[in-house]
């Protein structure tokens, strides 16, 4: 048997191989060769698009699920309970899920994603969530999940938001959580703490949360269920609450604790208007069916929070409270349903659009269809936080979310123009325009681009005690930086060179020591590499610089046997993971051939044996199956699985693959 057959047998499907007599006979000169891989590399394309294609909604968008650890579903059960709402069908669909999501054959609770370690306060909220939901303490999986929470110290060695949540239904004194006084709503902005100097998530989180932790919320916990089996020490007397991380958070912990100390202090009319302005603040965003923020934290702590302060449940502003959380839900075939930390319609929609616009060849129509959905998402004059620190720049982003038009990101936006322009640069000039000018004046002032806001870079934030999840902050990343970077290059226009070559310094200067780029917002390295080799491309950056050489020699390094490449989430936690799986994946194979074509490696063994295991890794259906999750919300904290980045990037690898082969790349 020749060495071309043999391969052809180790890495292509038998359902994607023709017939023996057929390769006996194309391999009989190289045209033949040629012919029979671009046979079978069109045949995977072809099932990918057409896959994709019937997922497409009729008005031309696509929205994939997207899921968490069991954190979430956990919550939406207590979160039923804190109100007194309990649907028990739904209950018992979403305690189904987190029970066949528990660790059985090792630790015996609930990881923050598929593969990893243990983890307290999930699996204390998983615990409490099946106990509401009537599951027996005595029952083996919760006797399993309560040894594996007590060898480990017990409930009280939980996260922030955990103890919060343990704090409100009456499991912990309040002296187990941080101080968070609703009158951080009225510090002027020069003070080391204001609202404008952290994070969107952390915006729209805490305001409401501070109307919780200052009315002191009790759950009503209408079937009366504990948790105090959970604990080492009694809570009353439990002493450790806050293990000291740095010397700067014993310090603010100390002054923290001092000022909780002061709260009686605080004058009531003083109180009154703090209270009135964090009111006013949530529901001004509150942003109808999509809720605040859009996301599910904030969702959650607005609807408890507005009902505290008297709103009636009926009234228009809460029903649309309900209805944000009861459209993250997803129900399974299995008869489980579990909830959505967010919705991802306009991510989707763009990523899948690039995928397609490589095949220059294909019907653009769908593709069409679905820029013609997102023009009319941008953000253009409505209010939006940004303004904070650009009130006289022009709208022009889009939101993550169907709608979030206080909060429109940079990623998304540079994503959107970048397809738009693909697709029809004088037609989309208007919203490319607009796109691209918001974007060249959201540039911090390193020369970085972060997700949503400017400078935000105030570290010492971070040693807060009520940060311990280190995420309270928006620093501009590679990845963000790449993908603006590569939009404002890709227009040409004069007035964006500074920022372009500002930028390109910014990602020259955080290229790490192996030649691998940090992925702030995908799993990890792999992810950053791809992304700042795409920007290169269209930036212009010769291949042989030394920056792009780097790249390219890490990412053949660690290419695995397979021809696939895989990185866990650990490489979050420990960076000398970076670029190592025990198994490939298709989302992080095609970033990594991805990046290696756009460094003109499109003819490299590498690439190819990557394609290869593309093709070979295909199912019947067109598209890709994997439990691996693809990217952080918060690196070392919280994950997250996009159920679209096995479907559209590997198509966008094999499509780009097709056209370089053919010699007619873009």
């Amino acid at each position: 048997m020749s060495i071309a057959q043999t391969l052809l047998d180790f890495f292509l499907p038998k359902s994607l191989r023709p017939d023996n007599s057929s390769v006996s006979k194309a391999l009989q000169s190289d045209e033949g060769k040629n012919e029979m891989v671009a046979v079978t590399l069109d045949q995977a394309i072809t099932r990918a698009r057409s896959s994709l294609l019937a997922q497409q909604r009729d008005d031309g968008h696509w929205c994939f699920p997207l899921e968490a650890d069991c954190t979430i579903p956990a919550e939406y059960i207590l979160m039923m309970h804190f109100m007194d709402e309990v649907d028990t069908e739904l209950e018992r669909r979403i305690a189904s899920f987190l029970r066949n999501r528990q660790v059985n054959d090792g630790h015996g609770g609930w990881p923050l994603y598929y593969g990893a370690d243990f983890d307290m306060s999930c699996s204390v909220k998983a615990y409490y969530a099946l106990k509401l939901a009537g599951d027996s303490p005595e029952a083996e999986h919760m006797i399993r999940a309560r040894n594996a929470i007590l060898e480990r110290g017990g409930a009280a060695r939980s996260n922030v938001f955990t103890r919060l949540l343990l704090a409100m239904y009456r499991q912990i004194p309040w002296r187990g959580v941080p101080f968070v006084p609703v009158e951080i709503m009225l510090l002027p902005r020069w003070f080391p703490f204001h609202l404008s100097k952290v994070a969107y998530w952390s915006r729209t989180v805490m305001v409401p949360l501070s109307i919780l932790c200052t009315l002191r919320a009790k759950a009503v916990n209408p079937r009366n269920v504990h948790v105090q089996e959970l604990f080492t020490v009694d809570p009353e007397k439990e002493k450790n609450y806050f293990p000291v991380r740095t010397l700067l958070n014993h310090v603010l912990l100390y002054v923290e604790r001092l000022a909780s100390k002061l709260e009686p202090l605080i004058p009531s009319f003083v109180r009154r208007k703090a209270l009135k302005q964090a009111e006013q603040w949530t529901i001004e965003r509150l942003n109808g069916k999509d809720g605040l923020g859009a996301i599910f934290p904030a969702m959650v702590n607005a609807y408890e929070a507005l009902t505290l302060l008297g709103h009636d449940r009926d009234a228009p502003m809460l029903q649309q409270c309900r209805q944000s959380l009861q459209e993250l839900l997803i129900n399974e075939k299995d008869g489980s349903t579990w909830c959505q930390p967010c919705v991802s319609p306009v991510w989707d929609t763009v990523l899948t659009s690039l995928a397609m616009q490589e095949d220059k060849q294909a019907d653009s129509a769908p593709v069409r269809r679905a820029l013609d959905w997102l023009v009319p998402l941008q953000a253009l004059d409505e209010p939006g936080d940004w303004r904070d620190s650009r009130p006289h720049l022009p709208g022009g982003g889009w939101a993550f979310q169907y709608a979030n038009p206080h909060y429109p990101d940079l990623d998304d936006t540079a994503a959107v123009a970048w397809a738009l322009y693909q697709a029809d640069r004088e037609g989309y000039r208007t919203s490319i325009t607009r796109a691209a000018d918001w974007l060249a004046g959201m540039q911090s002032s390193n020369g970085g681009f972060a997700a949503f806001d400017i400078d935000n870079a105030y570290y010492y934030l971070n040693e807060i005690p009520f940060a311990d999840h280190g995420a309270l902050l928006d620093p501009p990343t590679s990845d963000v930086t790449a993908r603006c970077v590569g939009l404002l290059a890709l227009c040409g226009e004069a007035r964006h060179e500074n920022a372009v070559g500002r930028g390109l310094n910014f990602l020259f200067n955080e290229q790490e020591a192996s030649g691998a780029w940090f992925g702030r917002w995908g799993s990890n390295y792999i992810y950053g590499t791809w992304s700042v080799m795409e920007a290169f491309r269209l930036a212009g950056v010769e291949h042989d610089h030394p920056a792009v050489k780097r790249a390219v020699q890490w990412l053949e390094s660690v290419q695995r046997d397979d021809g696939g490449w895989g990185e866990t989430n650990d490489s979050y936690l420990n960076p000398g993971l970076a670029g190592q799986l025990e198994a490939s994946t298709s989302f992080q194979t095609a970033w990594a051939v991805l990046g290696l074509m756009a460094a003109g490696m499109a003819d490299s063994a590498a690439v190819k044996k990557g394609i290869a295991y593309l093709i070979h890794t295909q199912t019947a259906s067109g598209s890709w199956e994997e439990p691996w999750f693809t990217a952080p919300g918060f690196p070392r904290v919280f994950y997250l699985k996009y159920h679209g980045y096995s479907r559209y990037f590997p198509l966008w690898a094999l499509n780009r693959y097709r056209v370089m082969n053919n010699g007619s790349a873009a």
